[in-house]
């Protein structure tokens, strides 16, 4: 009879990671299938398929989400998202990136430009005709959906706590926004076959050294950038 080998002490506990800053393998499934709010399952899917920052998403404006085809902007033919820098931010949610941009006749243009999954798309009109309530006047996207706040900006610090609440009841233990972010680059980076300036423009890292650390400019038009992101997009839905 074999005896049963010890227990390696150093072995790593929980859910797998592909690398410590990522999540866990399969978390996004898991974490859409534990959360409730149609806006929760809005950032789990915008966190996962669109690289962004907590404060980038939690400080957009429904102005900056140009989700159908060759919008107005004129600055990219697929929808998309402009992130944009408000410092006066009711939430006192900020993006990192201060790309200049303008609103002209109800149009944003400029800042940082993000590709929108179809995924995204779909959370965004869930939530906006099921839980979005009537007649705010702020304008931003993801508000408190509870209590005496209800309707107001909701905070980076909310959503923090939303995804530590629902890693736990996953079985993932605690589930940070920005490990979306790496698991986001790293995919792409496999989808584009190690092109750095891809994942670099894809995420919206500061360089594509950034990017190496981690794990020339890109055209969102370019075909392999298109190709990358669709190849990362089926492979999470």
């Amino acid at each position: 009879m074999k005896n049963a080998l010890p227990t390696n002490p150093l072995a790593p506990k929980g859910p797998h990671r592909r690398h410590p800053k990522m999540l866990p393998d399969g978390a996004r499934e898991k974490l859409l299938e534990t959360v409730n709010a149609a806006r929760d399952r809005l950032v789990v899917t915008w966190l996962a398929d669109g690289g962004l920052r907590i404060g980038e998403l939690c400080g957009l404006h429904l102005v900056d989400l140009h989700l159908r085809e060759n919008a107005a902007c004129g600055e990219c033919r697929a929808p998309h998202l402009h992130v944009c820098h408000r410092p006066g931010n009711p939430n006192r949610a900020e993006a990192k990136t201060k790309h200049p941009w303008r609103v002209e006749h109800g149009i944003v243009t400029g800042g940082l430009i993000k590709r929108i999954s179809p995924a995204m798309v779909h959370t965004y009109f869930e939530y906006v005709t099921t839980e979005y309530p009537r007649g705010v006047g702020h304008g931003m996207l993801l508000v408190q959906l509870h209590g005496a706040a209800t309707g107001q900006p909701w905070a980076p610090v909310g959503a923090r706590r939303m995804l530590g609440r629902a890693g736990k009841r996953a079985g993932l233990g605690v589930v940070k926004p920005h490990a979306f972010r790496h698991s986001f680059t790293s995919a792409v980076l496999d989808a584009a076959e190690g092109n750095t300036l891809i994942a670099r423009d894809a995420g919206g890292w500061a360089s594509a050294a950034m990017v190496d650390e981690v794990y020339g400019h890109v055209d969102v038009h370019d075909p392999v950038f298109d190709a990358a992101l669709r190849t990362v997009w089926s492979e999470t839905k």
